[in-house]
C-alpha cells in the first residue's frame, strides 16, 4: 500500500516545510522512492531543495489548473531518490481560478492517482491555512502528520485542525486518518520543552512519535544551501533526528499495513 502523507499545521513556523524537505531525505536515503509535493505558495520547500521558484514553468499551479499532467511537473530525483512537484507565488491564485471546478477537491487526487506507483511515500507540504489547497491535500492523502513546536500554545489550532480532518474524512476521504504528531524545534535544556511534550502526551490522545526534531543551527543554515540536512551536515543532530524520524514513520507505516492486511484478510 502506497503512503500519502500531508504535512501541515494551521499555525505558521512550526516546522512543516522543515520537515517536509528533512523527512523526505532522510526516507530517499533509507531507500524508499519519495515524491514530494510543494502546496504552499510561498514555495519554501521548493527553495529549500535549491530549485529557483522564480524561474519555473510547470509547477503545482499548472496541474491544478490542468494546463500540464502531474507527471509535466515533476523534477526527478533532485536528492537521492526523492523527486519534486515544485511551486510559487502563482498558486495563489488556485483558489480562485478552481472556485467554479464541481471537483475543485479532487483535482491534486485525481492527477496524482497516475503517478502514485512509481513512490513509495508521498508528502504533501501544505500551507498554514485551512483553505482549498489544504483541502486537497487532504483529500489526496491518507494520514496527516502534524509538526508541533514546542512551545506554550503547542496545542493551540490542533483541535480544529483535528475536527477538520474528521469532516473530510466523514464526507470527502475516507481513508484520512491522523499519522500522528511530531515534536520540534526541541531544546533539551530548558524546562518549558519538556513540559510542553508532558502536556500534548497528556492531552492529545492521538499517536506521538518518539523522535524529536532539535532546535539545531546547522538544521536552520540548511535551506539557505538548497539542501536537506543529511546533505549538509550528515553527522548533525539534526541529521540523526530526522534519519530516526524516517525508521520510525517507515515502521509506522509498516504496521498501519499489517492491521489493514489483517482486516482485510478476515
Amino acid at each position: 500500500m502506497k503512503k500519502v502523507i500531508a504535512i501541515t499545521n494551521q499555525k505558521g513556523g512550526v516546522g512543516k516545510t522543515t520537515t517536509s524537505i528533512n523527512l523526505s531525505a532522510a526516507l530517499g536515503e533509507a531507500g524508499k522512492k519519495v515524491l514530494v509535493i510543494d502546496m504552499d505558495p510561498q514555495g519554501n520547500t521548493t527553495t529549500g531543495f535549491g530549485v529557483n521558484k522564480n524561474e519555473l514553468e510547470r509547477t503545482v499551479y499548472e496541474v491544478l489548473i490542468g494546463e500540464n499532467t502531474i507527471q509535466e511537473c515533476i523534477i526527478p530525483d533532485i536528492f537521492k531518490n526523492v523527486s519534486l512537484v515544485p511551486s510559487n507565488v502563482n498558486l495563489a491564485g488556485a483558489e480562485i481560478e478552481l472556485n467554479d471546478d464541481k471537483d475543485k477537491h479532487f483535482v491534486l487526487k485525481n492527477d496524482l492517482d497516475y503517478v502514485l506507483d512509481s513512490y513509495d511515500f508521498v508528502l504533501i507540504d501544505c500551507p498554514p491555512s485551512l483553505n482549498l489547497l489544504t483541502i486537497n491535500a487532504l483529500t489526496t492523502a491518507q494520514t496527516v502528520l502534524v509538526p508541533i513546536q514546542c512551545e506554550y500554545y503547542a496545542l493551540e489550532g490542533v483541535s480544529q485542525l483535528i475536527h477538520t480532518i474528521n469532516l473530510v474524512k466523514d464526507r470527502m476521504n475516507p481513508e484520512l486518518d491522523l499519522d500522528g504528531v511530531v515534536f520540534t524545534m526541541f531544546d533539551n535544556r530548558t524546562n518549558l520543552s519538556a513540559q510542553v511534550v508532558e502536556n500534548v502526551r497528556a492531552n492529545l490522545h492521538h499517536y506521538i512519535y518518539n523522535a524529536m526534531i532539535p532546535r539545531n543551527v546547522r538544521l536552520a543554515e540548511a535551506p539557505s544551501y538548497g539542501k536537506p540536512i543529511t546533505e549538509y551536515d550528515p553527522k548533525s543532530t539534526g541529521a540523526e533526528s530526522y534519519r530516526a524520524l524516517a525508521r520510525e514513520v517507515i515502521e509506522h507505516h509498516n504496521a498501519m499495513n499489517a492491521v489493514q492486511k489483517v482486516r482485510y484478510e478476515n
